[in-house]
């Protein structure tokens, strides 16, 4: 009886803590609700006030609100394109009109809170390219996104002021010039590189190196932004490898023999994270500087020594000649539903000249 007793005075007691458990059950599950299912969860990639690779850690915890987007739901079974290779043999996109939704990636884009630095070099005489240059990146590039761009030149002076969008800026970077056009465009690697280390790591998240001899004419926005990318020569797009011009003398560091190569890239336009253009632009000064310690000059200077460099590091992405075309000299082909970045005519050589 007495041991009856105590297995009933136990099973009380347990029935006595059960509401206590229950509310204590109860706590710790609103507790983990708001802690772990709440919508403010921290978003990768955030930076504040526009800063670079350097502030990985968001400064808080951020609410998100998606606004309810409507587009077309995308097909398996249609592709987006039939006529061209949108996609590489080591799976990265290649950009046409057609292969996305600006609307979709603009979203995402905006809640990582990129900042896009876009580098030109406007040394010499080139410098009278800028003002048409910036005004039509104001109307195309990047828009409704943070950019600065960087203005290299040994002109300062000569810089126009252009008004630009709320959360764009304009910084010059004073370099020397050089004696010989291919030495300005040799040491384009150098320089970015050189900054690279020294500002642009701080700043911002993606840099797209590009030529200041261009306009914008067409949207050229976030779909372009990757890791690592480059652009489709508008002259070998159609080309097999063995017509290419690429560097073929072996006793370059451009060297690429002539059963390689998947594609030609532009020395026009390229860039990713700021953390691959100072690997690409660090490694191919670094071929440059070889070279000229050996007498050999690469055929096509940094071009060359960027498709040799894009050949065994492959790009992520990959834009159409969309994205840098000469109208003037290829016309307009029924492959090119639009002409994002075009050549201005110009006199090459009596700028280079002057």
């Amino acid at each position: 009886m007495a041991e009856l007793l105590r297995v009933q005075a136990e099973k009380s007691k347990c029935r006595s803590l059960r509401p206590l458990a229950f509310l204590l059950t109860v706590l710790v599950l609103v507790f983990l609700s708001a802690g772990v299912l709440s919508p403010r969860i921290p978003v990768l990639g955030t930076r504040p006030g526009g800063a670079g690779e350097a502030a990985t850690k968001p400064a808080g915890q951020q609410v998100v609100k998606l606004p309810r987007m409507v587009y077309p739901q995308p097909r398996v079974l249609t592709p987006s394109r039939k006529d061209v290779l949108v996609l590489t043999p080591w799976l990265a996109p290649i950009i046409w009109e057609g292969t996305f939704n600006i609307d979709i990636l603009n979203e995402q884009f905006r809640l990582q809170n990129v900042t896009v630095g876009l580098t030109i070099f406007a040394i010499k005489k080139y410098v009278v390219f800028l003002k048409l240059f910036l005004e039509t990146a104001e109307e195309h590039f990047m828009v409704g996104h943070r950019v600065i761009y960087y203005v290299f030149t040994d002109r300062p002076g000569d810089v126009p002021r252009v008004p630009l969008r709320k959360g764009r800026r304009l910084v010059v970077l004073q370099v020397p010039a050089a004696a010989r056009w291919q030495d300005v465009s040799m040491r384009r690697m150098e320089m970015i590189s050189d900054f690279c280390a020294r500002r642009f790591l701080r700043e911002v998240a993606f840099l797209v190196c590009t030529d200041v001899d261009m306009r914008f004419r067409d949207h050229m926005g976030v779909e372009i932004l990757s890791p690592l990318f480059a652009t489709l020569h508008p002259g070998f797009y159609g080309a097999t490898r063995q017509t290419f011009t690429y560097e073929r003398r072996p006793q370059s560091q451009a060297y690429i023999p002539k059963d390689q190569g998947d594609f030609y890239y532009l020395g026009g336009l390229f860039g990713g994270s700021v953390s691959e253009v100072h690997r690409l632009t660090t490694a191919c000064h670094q071929a440059m500087t070889t070279d000229r310690a050996n007498g050999i000059e690469a055929v096509w200077h940094d071009e060359s020594h960027l498709n040799r460099y894009l050949l065994d590091h492959k790009p992520t992405k990959v834009l159409s000649p969309e994205y840098l075309w000469d109208e003037q000299l290829l016309g307009w082909p029924a492959v090119m539903k639009k002409l994002r970045y075009v050549a201005v005519p110009k006199n090459h050589q009596e700028i280079r000249n002057r």
